[in-house]
C-alpha cells in the first residue's frame, strides 16, 4: 500500500496493472524541494533526492527506469534496453511483469496508458511542446495493438485557470488539428489560457483513444500536494510510476 499522501489512479485498469503518482508530501527535502523531491536535476541537496527516491523504491518491484526528459517525442521500448541504460525520451512502453517506466513532472502531465487486456503499459511526459509535437500519439503507436483498447489516465498538471501562454502555442495546435482551438481561451492581453487535459484528451481521441479518465487536479494552485516550475522555478519534481505484475 502506498502512502496516502500519493495518488493511485482511479480508472479500470486490470488487476495486474499498478500506477501510482507522488505527491510533494513523504519526503526529506527542505524549502522549495520539500518534501519529495525526486528531480536529480532541480537544484537540490543529491544525498536527500537519493533518500527520496529510496523512499519511493520501496514500494515498487524494482528500480524505475529513469530517462532524460527533452520534450521530445521519443518513446523508450524498456525491454529492449539494458537496465542500467538511461534512454533520452519523454514516454516509455513495457510489456515484461516488473519494469517500471516513470515519468517527472512540474506542471506538465503525466499520462498512464495500459491495455484492456493488461499485457503492456505506458507513460508520457506531457507537456505542450511534446504534446504539440505528437509525443501522445507516439507513445500510443508504441504500445502497440488496437488502440481502441487502450485505457488512459491523465495525471496531476496545471489547470486551465493557471496556464497562460503565448498565440503561438496555439498555433502550434491547431495547424495540425483545427478543432483544438476550443481549449483556448483569452487571457490577459496578448496572451491566452490553455487546457493541458483538453488538448491530452483530444490526441488521445485522435489516435483512437475512447476510454479516458482522471484530469481536474491543478499543480500550479494546490501548492500544498504539488510541485509547479511555474510557480516556482527551483521547484522540486514529483514521479509517476506504472508496471504490471
Amino acid at each position: 500500500m502506498i502512502p496516502r499522501e500519493w495518488l493511485e489512479p482511479a480508472w479500470p485498469a486490470p488487476a495486474n496493472v499498478r500506477a501510482f503518482v507522488t505527491t510533494r508530501g513523504g519526503g526529506v527535502s527542505e524549502g522549495a524541494h520539500a518534501s519529495l523531491n525526486l528531480g536529480a536535476s532541480s537544484g537540490d541537496d543529491p544525498g536527500r533526492v537519493k533518500r527520496n527516491r529510496d523512499i519511493v523504491r520501496a514500494h515498487l518491484p524494482a528500480d524505475p527506469r529513469w530517462m532524460r526528459q527533452v520534450h521530445g517525442t521519443a518513446v523508450a521500448r524498456l525491454d529492449e534496453l539494458a537496465a542500467a541504460e538511461v534512454p533520452e525520451a519523454d514516454a516509455a512502453v513495457a510489456a515484461r511483469e516488473g519494469v517500471v517506466a516513470t515519468v517527472l513532472t512540474a506542471d506538465c502531465m503525466p499520462l498512464f496508458l495500459c491495455d484492456r487486456g493488461g499485457t503492456r503499459v505506458g507513460v508520457v511526459h506531457a507537456g505542450w511542446r511534446g504534446m504539440a509535437s505528437g509525443v501522445i500519439e507516439s507513445a500510443v503507436r508504441a504500445l502497440g495493438g488496437d488502440p481502441g483498447d487502450v485505457l488512459a489516465w491523465m495525471g496531476p498538471a496545471i489547470g486551465p485557470d493557471a496556464f497562460e501562454v503565448g498565440e503561438e502555442v496555439r498555433e502550434a495546435f491547431v495547424a495540425a488539428d483545427p478543432g483544438a482551438g476550443a481549449a483556448f481561451r483569452p487571457g490577459r492581453p496578448g496572451k491566452l489560457m490553455a487546457d493541458l487535459y483538453a488538448l491530452a484528451r483530444r490526441r488521445l481521441e485522435r489516435s483512437g483513444v475512447r476510454e479516458i479518465h482522471g484530469g481536474g487536479l491543478c499543480t500550479f494552485t494546490d501548492a500544498g500536494r504539488f510541485f509547479s516550475y511555474r510557480r516556482e522555478k527551483a521547484s522540486g519534481r514529483m514521479g509517476a510510476f506504472i508496471w504490471k505484475r
